[in-house]
């Protein structure tokens, strides 16, 4: 109301000012009788007449001009109210509920309605439903899809104020926002052709990929020399005729090493199919002994094509220190495994061995402190490998301690061993807070049996140094450790202590083991193989033998590790209510309440399960700290450490684990179901 009586005194303001001259004149009038009375009596009579005139004229015209302003106001109100309803822009009006109010006319036609009436609108677009509406002032974005077609829709909030009479107080915004004048203006921006435009962008960019022969030189040699060339002809139709089915372009670069290029568009076929060329070039036999494979690494999405490429090594890199036989693609920070179904085969020669062994060496010269690291809740190989490298860093004359927190019960005969024991120093185990005082920036960390960073059993120790050094056995994941000077990263064997072993006998020096130490890294080899049944391969029992020849002895390594009476009622507990899934997973859970080493007990609990006839893999869960371990273990019908993969862990074909944090041991069991479920499903089982 006050608007109007604004506007209303300003036009009458407008109409009057011919009248408010007249004052004006009447001022010069009598100026003019100071001057000369007749000319005074002249003007007044001017004046008079004038005055008259504006009075007429403003009685006469102002309904004619009242009214043709309400007729300019009705003809520009009708101007807008077409401008809106023939806008390009599809727009509608919704009352807070989601009831359509008004659309203008390309909405309508987009819903194909004449007319608007009050329905909802979650009945035209299922994806707007009464949830997405706007509860305050914050606008909503959402993608819809509607008749074929891609539309990004703006949902927005309005009071309309206008509506009556009302005065609004502004500061209460509560009040506006719930009033029943409040209404959902809803825009709909048609984006169809930026996303098929957007998609034939992303599916056009080249996707860099290599293609390395795993075992080229072993192949060849496990055939006749005449039919060798057969075979190499094989292996390069089959890689030549899978690259021609997604339009590849690729180069061989060395023998057993290739190159290439290809449309992301055929991307999601590769791995929708498994990279089913992995199983076609496994296939070829013409009697050679043992089976060609290959690994492929790809890089997705890269800014630029040097940093396809360093991709594609990233992932190539991943997939040889994985065992190969497999595809890896990296698309930025994600990265997917496909394949590494197959028994990594063992290598004969010790060439890698010794070049690790010289390389460590120089490192561990170099340096004046050594602090050796395992996993956490450390096993009997983390801590055999812990003291082989212990042993070198002696020989050597160089300071080092070997970290370790939890000293749980199978742990505990050897450590009594060390501990005590006037050979060796009292600092030579320390735990977290003890080693972060000892480490700094120029001391080297040796870190075993794993290569997680957050499996490690101090992360904080990787920040604090600079020289990192790995030796594991574990298959790498995505999370890597990225500052390792040197990394002996090898899935084929059994054990990191057989690794360390094979280290010991070419790092040089005059190294000697005393039998204290070789009992340690033999114990790590046989209960990680499970007495030699697990796993196990020529350079196993040479790296046994070597061992044997330092001191080590089995008997005194069986007393050892003889178990407790609880152990064997928790075990025998766990096996009674083991649960046959599918006909041949055996799934079962183990206490831990009374148990020293719990996670110890379930890898037993699962070689066990191994032993009935039927079972392709064991699954144990065990709660211990608030974390549900998973010990997995099969023989050679299943791959577990592919399973574990898809829980977050990983390991060996046929021996893996894996560990959930916020689970219950019951919704972990549900968990290793459905992905048994769904990989038996997509037949990767």
């Amino acid at each position: 109301m006050s608007n109007k009586f604004r506007l209303n005194s300003s036009l009458k303001g407008y109409l009057l000012w011919p009248l408010f001259l007249t004052g004006l004149l009447l001022c010069m009038n009598l100026s003019i009788y100071v001057i000369d009375r007749k000319a005074g009596f002249v003007m007044s009579g001017f004046v008079l007449v004038y005055f008259l005139i504006a009075m007429t004229v403003f009685y006469l015209k102002r309904h004619k001009i009242a009214s043709e302003l309400v007729h300019y106001a009705m003809e520009y109100g009708q101007v807008q109210k077409q401008l809106l309803q023939e806008l390009a822009l599809p727009y509608a009006i919704l009352d807070l509920e989601g009831k359509l109010l008004w659309g203008n006319d390309a909405f309508l036609e987009i819903i194909n309605e004449k007319k608007t009436v009050r329905k909802s609108i979650t009945n035209i677009f299922p994806e707007l439903t009464e949830d997405r509406l706007p509860k305050r002032e914050k606008d909503e974005k959402l993608q819809i899809r509607y008749n074929n077609r891609d539309y990004r829709v703006l949902l927005r909030k309005m009071v309309a104020t206008g509506l009556d009479d009302t005065n609004w107080n502004l500061e209460d915004t509560e009040s506006i926002w719930s009033t029943t004048n409040a209404i959902i203006a809803l825009y709909l921006y048609d984006e169809t052709e930026n996303i098929s435009l957007m998609k034939a962008n992303k599916d056009q960019k080249l996707v860099t990929g290599l293609l390395y022969i795993d075992n080229y030189e072993e192949a060849l040699e496990s055939i006749d020399e005449v039919r060798r060339s057969l075979l190499t002809a094989l292996v390069e139709r089959k890689i030549n005729k899978y690259m021609q089915g997604i339009d590849a372009v690729i180069k061989k670069m060395e023998k057993d090493k290739y190159f290439f290029v290809f449309q992301q568009k055929y991307l999601p076929t590769l791995q929708s199919s498994k990279f089913n060329i992995l199983e076609e070039v496994r296939g070829v036999n013409i009697g050679n002994e043992m089976s060609v494979t290959i690994s492929i690494g790809l890089g997705v999405n890269a800014d630029t094509y040097i940093s396809g490429y360093e991709y594609a090594r990233a992932a190539m890199d991943l997939a040889l220190a994985r065992g190969g036989d497999q595809a890896v693609v990296k698309d930025r920070d994600k990265i997917s495994y496909y394949g590494g179904k197959s028994i990594q085969m063992e290598k004969s020669t010790r060439v890698k061995a010794r070049v690790k062994a010289h390389a460590f060496r120089e490192i561990v010269e170099a340096k004046d402190k050594i602090v050796i690291m395992g996993h956490k809740i450390g096993d009997v190989d983390s801590l055999g490998a812990a003291i082989g490298v212990y042993r070198i860093a002696k020989t050597f004359n160089k300071k080092a301690h070997i970290v370790i927190n939890e000293v749980t019960t199978s742990l505990r005969p050897m450590m009594n061993r060390f501990v005590g024991n006037s050979d060796y120093e009292e600092d030579m185990f320390l735990n977290n807070d003890q080693v972060k005082e000892v480490v700094d920036i120029n001391t080297l960390l040796v870190i075993v049996d794993v290569n997680r960073p957050s499996y490690t059993e101090c992360r904080e120790l990787l920040d604090y140094t600079k020289t990192v050094v790995i030796f594991d056995h574990h298959r790498q994941t995505n999370e890597a450790i990225d500052n390792a000077v040197l990394s002996y990263v090898e899935p084929y064997a059994s054990s990191t202590s057989e690794m360390i072993a094979e280290i010991l006998q070419y790092i040089g020096g005059n190294l000697k083991l005393k039998p204290v130490e070789a009992d340690a890294l033999y114990a790590g080899i046989m209960i990680y193989t499970n007495n030699f049944l697990t796993k196990t391969g020529v350079r196993t029992f040479e790296a046994a033998a070597f061992l044997r020849r330092s001191g080590a002895d089995v008997t005194r390594i069986r007393k050892l590790f003889r178990s407790d009476m609880i152990d064997f009622k928790t075990k025998a507990d766990a096996i009674r209510s083991t649960e046959i899934y599918q006909g041949a997973y055996a799934i079962t859970s183990c206490a831990s309440s009374e148990v020293g080493s719990p996670t110890i007990l379930g890898a037993q609990v699962a070689n066990d399960l191994l032993n009935i006839k039927g079972i392709k893999a064991s699954f144990v869960l065990t709660e211990y700290n608030g974390t549900v371990y998973i010990s997995a273990r099969s023989i050679d019908e299943a791959n577990v450490q592919v399973i574990m993969e898809k829980l977050g862990g990983g390991g060996h074909l046929s021996v893996a684990g894996s560990q959930l944090t916020d689970i219950t041991v019951e919704e972990a069991i549900t968990l290793i179901k459905n992905t048994l479920d769904k990989m038996i499903e997509e037949g990767e089982l």
